[in-house]
């Protein structure tokens, strides 16, 4: 069984989130969206918020790929996590040149601690480049419009957490 983690911390999810979900379950016979708990990143929705939020948005995706699509949240090492849960692979989105530096090293990384983990990347689709956790969180925060990056009931959760 071919096993591989999509770590992150989808504060909220967003469409490029799970356009990478989708294509990673694809390429695999389980998929597991490592929901990190990140306390110096401050997250807006709690971790429960946001395991909850991937497996509304996942379950759909389960039903098309026919792949098993499961969340699970981690707090140590992502090469640990793999460990965990018995991925060979990790799954990183990138969206820009700014993205692949960082993931670069982090990949170099994980190598060292374990070389038998490999690190696929997807480029995120051209529709959905632009979009960023952080920046959905402003647009909503400050009363934008942000259904064209968010799902319906993502967008509901966070405009009731700026209410």
């Amino acid at each position: 069984m071919r096993i591989a983690l999509y770590p992150g911390t989808f504060d909220p999810i967003t469409l490029g989130h799970l356009d990478i979900i989708r294509r990673a379950a694809m390429l695999v016979d389980r998929l597991v969206i490592g929901v990190a708990i990140n306390r110096d990143k401050g997250p807006l929705f709690s971790l429960e918020e946001r395991v909850a939020m991937i497996e509304a948005e996942c379950a759909k995706l389960t039903d098309q790929t026919g792949t098993e699509i499961v969340a699970h949240p981690f707090e140590n090492l992502l090469i640990d996590c793999a460990h965990d849960v018995g991925a060979q692979l990790i799954v990183r989105g990138l969206r820009a040149v700014a993205d692949f530096e960082y993931e670069f090293q982090m990949v170099g990384m994980n190598r060292a601690l374990d070389n038998t983990v490999e690190t696929v990347f997807l480029m995120a689709d051209a529709s959905h480049q632009a979009i960023a956790s952080k920046l959905v969180k402003e647009i909503a925060r400050l009363d934008g419009d942000v259904s064209k990056f968010v799902t319906p009931p993502v967008r509901d959760k966070l405009l009731a957490k700026f209410k």
